[in-house]
């Protein structure tokens, strides 16, 4: 179904009708850096606030245990503690017990306060990295967010600065490159959708360029 447009809302209220493995429907939201999968999240949570969104960005490492820079450009996401969204969220709520992950804190490079998450409901876990090939299978539905490359960029220096250009260009989209050769997110994503354009409200809609086989009910 390539192509199709549909609304936030009507998204919203199929998604307790997929199919769960669990008592928690478990939702990964993946794409490069801006190309708008805060939006497309914090848009679905504005509709259902009991829909609880966890940011990869919250399990950044601190520059204490982060890799020198020659070694973590030949990683796959290195900045990013994966196995601890893996044992502290995906794992617990595979098992139908609750998550509890420590929240990284940008301003102050450390570990900040401890959150909980029920069983039960939606999560959602957001940002790149989030779907990789050793936390894809804990999903009920992976979603890939696609934006042209200089829309993304365009986007990241608006957001954070001029200043920012040279971690863009030769950090953080290098790393996006690899981790797209490498893992190619976006073939085992059930849904692809067009992140170019931002909703001007929660009863706007979004394109979806592809959904895999079994899901396209979703639009019905």
């Amino acid at each position: 179904m390539p192509n199709t447009s549909i609304s936030y809302r009507h998204l919203v209220n199929r998604l307790p009708m997929l199919q769960r493995r669990t008592k928690t429907l478990l939702i990964g939201i993946d794409g490069c850096g801006a190309s708008g999968k805060s939006t497309f999240s914090k848009t679905l949570r504005a509709l259902a606030p009991k829909i609880s969104v966890i940011q990869m960005d919250d399990f950044f490492l601190p520059s204490n245990q982060r890799l020198a820079r020659e070694i973590a450009a030949q990683q796959i996401g290195a900045d990013f503690d994966w196995p601890r969204v893996r044992s502290e969220v995906l794992e617990p709520l595979r098992s139908d017990k609750p998550g509890r992950f420590q929240r990284y804190d940008w301003d102050n490079d450390q570990l900040a306060e401890w959150h909980e998450i029920p069983i039960g409901g939606i999560v959602i876990v957001e940002g790149i990295y989030s779907t990789r090939r050793e936390l894809s299978e804990f999903y009920d539905l992976k979603i890939w967010v696609e934006c042209p490359r200089d829309l993304r960029l365009a986007r990241g220096i608006q957001r954070d600065g001029e200043d920012a250009r040279p971690v863009w260009e030769q950090d953080w989209m290098p790393a996006e490159d690899l981790y797209l050769k490498t893992h190619k997110p976006f073939d085992y994503a059930d849904l692809i959708i067009d992140g170019s354009r931002s909703p001007d409200s929660v009863d706007a809609g979004f394109i979806c360029l592809r959904a895999k086989e079994g899901f396209g009910d979703i639009f019905a």
